[in-house]
């Protein structure tokens, strides 16, 4: 299906050929993402279609292409993931199952948007972020990214030291070995092998299904909890395990990898329907580990545990005490294989970031001394974090919470950049957000933020009792709709002025004309087959021959109110893990 080349002016590695003679083309800045697209499960040619293709040979290319959308999805259930999924199966049962539910459209449209960028862009989230806001918003962005990732690797060397302590190993090896294996499997300059190994990783999630099976799970139960509830009532603790579900099911680091994971497999807008599906398995894997994992806790532990959650490394005891040694190793094996998936895609998102913000080579078709500081930033965050992990066992258990409450409180900061980038139209062209879309987004940020806000409230004001809480979330949705209202009635007024200019750059025409020209009937088909042609090969042009987006007064004063919110949030929640380290 692929076809690969020799010559002057090339480096052939297994499977890929990297051009490093002739500049790559529009936006991409790193030569190694012009080419082959080179799976674990195919390859498909540069310049192949669909044109002409039997089923077989669709489905053939399908495999080819997965591969971002699924590992993306797989790292959510990271450490963290899995000792939240099992504090809230611990604490709640199954009471809090319809967060998860909550969140699949929140992750397929959030991703799905970072999925345009990266196929059409053909640049990494930090670089546009630098391109098109400067570099006073890339700093405060790409600065939460490196600060959240750092300390959500310690998570991962904390999940990786629990699980393989459970089998006896200590965390002096156990730390270390892990490190060596993360950055062995990344430093051998081949993309393939790389993707290869996390699908046999990701293979390993299979046990989750013995593992919720062998707990006796009540089908009622976890129906029931698809029913939104407060267990408890709606207090700062049940707050502070909502916001790290959603930080860790839609977590920002995965914005930044799934779109530089998408550039590095060099898919191109041709293969975005393709990539779509691959979220969207992706999304399917996440969400049945997620209640596997919960429902471990609830059902597979004993009365003396529920309610006293500490770290996941206890409950895979207490699941070793309660129902023996099969369930208790079962679900050991799927922290350590979360835990080594995590800390490779959360690694890679950062220094792919990083090679981003510095402009300098970053892709795993790149050897070690043919891209030194990609491969030194990722080493270097790696043996941080490993340090780290090394910390008391009461800090790191709390930071292993606090970690996933921050991502979900700078979730919103991060979905806004996204949200804006998508409706660039000098970077997506054809392929910027449909209004639907943006409604959908607008609704998701607003979810998020006003989210945050109830925890921050709660976190400052204790004594809120559930009622008052409820209040303030029916008044926020009330500001969101009135918002959203004044929204869309400010985009079509400017939609009426662009058509005005039209108008009047035709020859001083009725506006009104114009407007039934731009309405001109189509059939369904006829649209699809008109946008698909142009989509299909549409690319960025060099980002320094855009001319960057103005902010109008009101929405910098909007960035800079939802900035100076956000720090204070994270400062708050700083706070609440404080107190809780403290007693």
């Amino acid at each position: 299906m692929a076809f690969f080349s020799h010559g002057a002016g090339r480096r052939t590695t297994t499977a890929t050929t990297v051009d490093t003679a002739s500049p790559p083309p529009g936006a991409v800045m790193d030569s190694a993402h012009v080419g082959d697209i080179v799976g674990a499960l195919g390859s498909i040619g540069q310049h192949d279609t669909l044109e002409g293709r039997t089923r077989g040979q669709r489905f053939k290319m399908l495999l080819a292409v997965i591969g971002p959308g699924l590992i993306v999805m797989v790292g959510d259930n990271d450490a963290g993931g899995v000792a939240t999924y099992a504090q809230a199966g611990q604490n709640y049962g199954m009471a809090l199952v319809w967060t998860l539910a909550l969140l699949i459209p929140v992750l397929y449209v959030n991703q799905e948007m970072v999925v345009r960028l990266g196929a059409v862009a053909g640049v990494g989230h930090a670089r546009l972020i630098f391109d098109r806001f400067g570099k006073f918003w890339g700093a405060f962005s790409v600065g939460d990214l490196f600060i959240v990732n750092a300390l959500t690797i310690v998570t991962e060397f904390i999940g990786v030291s629990m699980a393989l302590g459970y089998f006896g190993l200590p965390k002096t090896i156990s730390v270390p070995l892990a490190a060596v294996l993360l950055f062995a499997v990344v430093g051998g300059g081949s993309f393939r092998r790389w993707e290869r190994f996390l699908f046999g990783l990701i293979a390993l999630n299979i046990v989750m299904f013995p593992l919720a099976f062998m707990v006796h799970p009540s089908v009622t139960d976890t129906a029931h909890g698809l029913i939104p509830s407060f267990p408890g009532g709606l207090n700062s603790t049940l707050l502070l395990v909502i916001v790290a579900i959603v930080g860790t099911t839609v977590a920002p680091w995965q914005l930044f990898f799934q779109q530089s994971n998408i550039v590095d497999k060099r898919i191109t807008p041709r293969w975005i329907r393709y990539e779509r599906i691959d979220l969207w398995v992706g999304i399917v894997v996440v969400m049945a580990g997620a209640i596997a994992i919960m429902a471990a806790a609830a059902f597979g532990l004993g009365p003396d545990m529920m309610g006293n959650f500490t770290d996941a490394g206890a409950v895979a005891q207490g699941l070793h005490d309660n129902m023996g040694k099969t369930v208790g190793a079962l679900f050991a094996i799927l922290l350590l294989d979360a835990s080594l998936i995590g800390a490779n895609a959360v690694g890679l998102a950062t220094t792919y970031a990083l090679g981003d913000t510095l402009g300098r080579r970053h892709s795993l078709h790149w050897k070690i001394t043919e891209a030194p500081v990609f491969y030194a930033g990722y080493a270097a965050l790696l043996a941080l974090a490993a340090a780290v992990s090394f910390s008391p066992d009461h800090v790191l258990g709390l930071l292993t919470q606090g970690v996933q409450a921050l991502a979900g409180v700078l979730l919103p900061s991060a979905t806004v950049f996204l949200v804006l980038l998508c409706n660039d139209k000098a970077v997506l062209g054809p392929w910027v957000n449909t209004v639907r879309q943006n409604i959908v987004a607008g609704i998701i940020v607003w979810s998020l933020v006003l989210l945050s806000l109830a925890l921050t409230a709660a976190t400052f004001f204790p004594d809120l009792t559930t009622k008052t809480l409820e209040i303030g979330f029916g008044a926020g949705a009330l500001v969101g709709v009135l918002g959203g209202a004044g929204m869309l009635i400010a985009w079509q007024r400017g939609k009426r002025r662009e058509t005005e200019r039209t108008a009047a750059e035709l020859g001083n025409l009725d506006p009104d004309q114009v407007e039934e020209l731009d309405s001109t009937p189509l059939t369904r088909a006829e649209r699809k087959a008109i946008r698909d042609a142009d989509r299909d090969t549409w690319r960025t042009p060099a980002l320094d021959t855009l001319e960057r987006p103005m902010f109008s007064t009101g929405r910098m004063a909007g960035m800079l109110a939802l900035r100076g919110y956000l720090l204070l949030a994270v400062i708050l929640v700083g706070v609440k893990i404080f107190q809780s380290i403290t007693g």
